[in-house]
């Protein structure tokens, strides 16, 4: 509209001083009033005003409500800050119960890690290395979970049993097995940016002189535009961060290789078992793959849920494939009932149906089903009687296995 104006005649420059006049009287700090509170929230449950009642279910301490996401209308940057901070406090409450109500204990990662360097944790038994029969290994996806979770939107929407690794660990005490919990998201902390790192890493290029200056000149009126922008939609500007990565743990495909080196693979179990939900399943076939002889030898059953691993985009030779095909069964999200076998266009291991079409759901609703498929894994082993998969479109029987 100004280029229009600026084209016209006098009457149309007129307009024009006029409209920069009136541009020029907007007090952008009173339009800022009406945005987003600060970015300021409880550090503990009880601040939210919320609590796990006695079905392991997120509700209000006040009205009983299940939590609500839209706390604040039309602010949904704001509402999503403060679900990721309810989120973290989570996560912390969640390695509170591994401890005290699992009874597991937390070890750090690198196990030889200095004073100063960024550290990693997982959590085990008292007896995981030393159980001289069964050994379970839980890994879950990738993303925002840590240790002991499958999903944080059901934790927070629906309950603990849904959403964390607790009823796995408790069922797996009971039946005698050693436990690990891995923690594979956990790869990098990060620190905040000092504004001599701002400026160094700004300034390093391999551009010749002239037109990095140009590029330079564009960059800084572009910076200008969008600071002017950003003071308005988003005044409480976060700081610039970097992170600094886990020695040995900065994947998790590193993290599962580093455990099995380290934990794992010293253990005393004759049979060692893995449930690894979505990316776990990525991260333990990438650890078949550098670790295959090893794994073989140590590992009688893998229960996958819904795993998003690949036999070709990791270039899984024939002999991982075929082992898979013997040892590994993967609970997939299908409409079919429980146990329903389900056809699949990759060459590796069984899919049959977690019950349920929700991806994060896999892992809960396949619970009972995942340890009697454990227990018929050592009936068969200790029978020396191999396994036959099934491909027919009827329930699963677990004597097959």
């Amino acid at each position: 509209m100004m280029a229009q104006l600026q084209q016209g005649g006098p009457d149309e420059k007129e307009k024009t001083t006029a409209l920069k006049d009136l541009l020029s009287r907007i007090d952008l700090d009173e339009l800022m009033k009406k945005d987003e509170p600060p970015l300021e929230f409880p550090d503990t449950l009880e601040g939210f005003e919320y609590i796990f009642n006695e079905r392991g279910q997120l509700r209000h301490i006040k009205t009983g409500e299940p939590f609500v996401f839209n706390y604040r209308e039309d602010l949904h940057r704001w509402n999503q800050k403060r679900y990721e901070a309810l989120g973290e406090i989570i996560t912390k409450y969640i390695y509170e119960l591994l401890q005290n109500e699992c009874r597991l204990k937390k070890v750090t990662l690198p196990v030889d890690a200095t004073e100063t360097e960024p550290k990693s944790f997982i959590f085990m038994s008292e007896d995981a290395l030393v159980n001289p029969d069964k050994l379970l290994v839980l890994i879950h996806g990738n993303g925002v979970v840590r240790a002991g979770q499958w999903a944080r939107r059901l934790i927070i929407n629906e309950d603990l049993d849904s959403g964390t690794q607790i009823p796995y660990i408790k069922r797996a005490i009971e039946e005698g097995y050693g436990v690990i919990v891995l923690n594979p998201n956990e790869n990098y902390i990060e620190v905040e940016k000092t504004k001599a790192q701002i400026q160094l890493s700004s300034d390093i290029t391999d551009e010749p002189a002239e037109k990095r200056e140009r590029k330079d000149t564009i960059q800084k009126e572009t910076k200008k535009r969008r600071d002017f922008y950003e003071k308005y939609r988003n005044p409480q500007k976060e700081k610039e961060t970097m992170q600094i990565y886990i020695r040995d743990n900065g994947s998790p495909e590193e993290h599962a290789i580093y455990v099995w080196d380290h934990f794992i693979s010293q253990s005393a179990a004759e049979n060692v078992f893995f449930v690894a939900h979505s990316y776990g399943g990525l991260a333990f076939v990438e650890l078949m793959i550098q670790r295959e002889a090893a794994v073989k030898n140590r590992v009688t059953a893998v229960a996958l849920t819904d795993s998003v691993h690949n036999v070709w985009h990791q270039e899984v030779g024939k002999t991982i494939r075929e082992w898979m095909r013997e040892n590994c069964c993967n609970w997939v999200s299908s409409s079919e009932p429980l146990d329903t076998s389900v056809e699949s266009m990759l060459p590796d291991c069984p899919r049959v149906s977690a019950g349920t079409e929700r991806h994060e759901l896999t892992s809960w609703k396949s619970f009972p089903s995942v340890f009697k498929f454990f227990s018929e894994a050592v009936k068969v082993k200790n029978s020396l009687v191999k396994p036959t998969p099934t491909r027919r479109s009827t329930r699963i029987k677990y004597e097959e296995y």
